[in-house]
């Protein structure tokens, strides 16, 4: 069953970020997966590594974002779907990075990227050759 009933992507990606706040407040940089079929979301989550190699030595990465950025992300997140247009099925990937050491605290960055996906198998079109007699003579020719 869909915990989301049939709220609007929009509500359902808000609701993601709303989950994986926690998350966000921890990781440096990463990416937030969503997976949608039907315009419905079926499974999210965050791809990060918490380890840093820095002069040979590993760390955990510094903190993650505030929670003032997370809100930020997550009405970026939201406003960003406004570019998705007519697919169904697919992945929305929102890629973020915190800079630490810059002149302000921390700055962030976060983009965007969606992959609609297909399947052939499952439309009702079926190959029709528009020569058949080609395909006829190349498998004769073969025997």
């Amino acid at each position: 069953m869909n915990p989301y009933g049939s709220a609007p992507l929009a509500r359902q990606v808000d609701y993601v970020f709303r989950q994986l706040e926690t998350e966000l407040t921890h990781a440096s940089a990463g990416t937030v997966l969503i997976h949608i079929r039907n315009n419905t979301v079926g499974k999210y989550g965050i791809r990060h590594n918490p380890i840093e190699l820095k002069n040979n030595s590993a760390a955990f990465s510094p903190k993650g974002l505030t929670a003032a950025q997370v809100q930020e992300f997550r009405h970026m997140a939201v406003e960003a779907l406004k570019h998705k247009k007519e697919w169904t099925h697919g992945e929305i990937l929102y890629d973020f990075s915190v800079r630490q050491g810059t002149a302000t605290a921390s700055s962030w960055s976060a983009s965007m990227l969606c992959e609609s996906n297909y399947n052939l198998a499952s439309s009702p079109f079926r190959f029709e050759p528009k020569h058949p007699k080609l395909y006829e003579r190349k498998e004769a020719a073969e025997e």
